[in-house]
């Protein structure tokens, strides 16, 4: 897909909420640290990115790119932010919530 704000934007929040969500799962870490882990992953990954880290290991796989990305963009980390914030509000509606029968 190639656009200006779904791929590029949309995508970044919800990559930080998937990561927050595996994060969850298997640590045993409060909401607003793994919050914040699943930044600070979302933040190395970009700035591997800026160093271009995929070509200086010399890993020119296609997948890679794909995942890891190839481009570095400072608005990226509005979008991680986003990310990391939307996870923490669904947290709370989830706290929230009546419990079921």
């Amino acid at each position: 897909m190639r656009d200006r704000f779904v791929r590029p934007y949309l995508g970044d929040v919800l990559a930080v909420v998937l990561v927050y969500c595996g994060l969850r799962t298997v640590l045993p870490l409060r909401p607003v640290a793994t919050a914040a882990l699943a930044f600070g992953i979302a933040a190395l990954i970009e700035f591997g990115q800026a160093i271009h880290v995929l070509d200086l290991l010399g890993l020119h796989n296609r997948v890679l790119r794909v995942l890891l990305g190839g481009s570095f963009e400072w608005l990226d980390f509005v979008a991680y932010a986003a990310g990391a914030a939307l996870a923490l509000a669904g947290e709370r509606i989830i706290a929230r919530a009546p419990a079921r029968p």
